[in-house]
């Protein structure tokens, strides 16, 4: 008996575990305005409207954050055409330039802003790192990754909503109001 209920208790764990690795959430992303890691101006959330969206937290300090990296800038490559983006938001310590040397060793290819505890908040607390949000072209954040994520689960969830996206933006640009056709 106690062998079935302990193998019953490792599975509903796993299954938690599997579940909030790529959890669902439908909430707002928050609104920021955040000092470019590279040169220091100003990006905001509003920047990004209209875009799907892949905000990862990192660190250079982090070795799955480092890991990561070649994927976020293969993604950014590949898919950007199509209307999404990759940001990243630092959650180191200080001015900025050790990020700076990250992002020109690596040849980071998106946007990389140094991150303040009110966006980390915003978005719900980050407990660890890498975490990353998937958000869709209205801003609302749709899926959440604890830890590192595999190129090809996120390239699959990506592309998974990317369609529905375009599907969405072109219908909207056929449609006619009252008045449209004079």
């Amino acid at each position: 008996m106690n062998s079935i209920i302990t193998k019953k208790t490792f599975v509903m764990c796993a299954i938690l575990l599997l579940a909030l690795s790529g959890r669902v959430l439908a909430t707002p992303m928050p609104d920021f305005t955040l000092p470019s890691a590279v040169d220091g101006k100003d990006i905001s959330s509003d920047d990004f409207k209209g875009k799907v969206l892949l905000v990862t937290f990192f660190a250079t300090w982090c070795p799955p954050c480092r890991q990561e990296i070649p994927s976020l800038i293969k993604l950014q490559k590949d898919l950007s055409a199509k209307g999404f983006s990759v940001l990243g938001l630092s959650l180191d310590e200080g001015d900025g330039n050790v990020v700076n040397d990250l992002v020109e060793q690596d040849n980071i290819n998106y946007p990389v802003l140094m991150a303040d505890s009110e966006v980390v908040s915003g978005f719900g607390g980050v407990t660890g790192i890498p975490t990353s949000f998937l958000v869709s072209h209205d801003g609302k954040m749709i899926r959440s990754y604890a830890g590192y994520v595999s190129h090809e689960l996120l390239k699959q969830d990506i592309e998974e909503i990317i369609p529905q996206e375009v599907k969405v933006k072109k219908s909207e640009k056929g449609k006619k109001t009252k008045g449209s056709d004079k």
